[in-house]
């Protein structure tokens, strides 16, 4: 079986996804899926995201689900039981990493400086999401960042789309990234579906055009 991180690689691009309504959850995978991504990270910043993590995890055991904007060790228990696979969160919270790492829960926690950076691996984490990737100088940033740390490899998030994901996915420091353009909170409230699965399968074919 593949392991968690292998998959994000192999996706390349991770939907981020806001869910204020379970019922949109199914309908939101099956698009997904359609569109060439059997993964996504619902995020923990609406009441919907622990329904909805575990309506998808029964009807789509294949589905890669990742919770998304963890911020405590509370939601990292309510999100396992619910059914993702892993944890990403906006930023490094030693408190939320230390309880991942000691229960065998693979966390990418969010960082943007050098010091960040130092934490992570010290932690013994060489896999971390680099959030807010474009306010925070996205190519170039992760460019000067990975010379130091060359054993890091980052997930870039944060202002990625289709326009500039080629450029991220060209540095060998990313291993995948995260946008929510895809499926945008607007396309889900207003059920475009469809729209949703034909921009999904766009992205999948920008990042197989990016790995060339």
């Amino acid at each position: 079986m593949k392991s968690i991180i292998d998959r994000m690689t192999e996706y390349g691009v991770i939907p981020v996804i806001k869910l204020d309504s379970p019922e949109d959850a199914l309908p939101l995978a099956s698009s997904l899926k359609a569109g060439g991504l059997c993964c996504a990270e619902i995020t923990f910043r609406t009441d919907a995201a622990e329904e909805a993590i575990k309506l998808i995890a029964k009807a789509h055991p294949d589905f890669l689900l990742i919770a998304g904007t963890v911020l405590t060790q509370e939601q990292v228990k309510r999100a396992i039981s619910a059914g993702a696979q892993a944890i990403v969160s906006p930023g490094l919270n030693p408190a939320v990493v230390s309880y991942c790492l000691s229960n065998g829960i693979p966390v990418i926690p969010g960082v943007c400086t050098p010091s960040e950076i130092e934490t992570g691996l010290s932690m013994g984490l060489e896999y971390l999401k680099f959030f807010p990737a474009e306010a925070a100088g996205g190519v170039k940033m992760i460019k000067a960042v990975s010379a130091p740390y060359t054993r890091v490899k980052f997930m870039p998030t944060g202002g990625i789309n289709a326009a500039n994901i080629a450029d991220y996915l060209a540095l060998r420091s990313v291993f995948a990234c995260g946008g929510s353009w895809m499926a945008t909170d607007k396309l889900i409230s207003e059920r475009r579906f469809d729209e949703i699965t034909a921009l999904t399968a766009q992205a999948v074919s920008a990042v197989k055009e990016a790995r060339k």
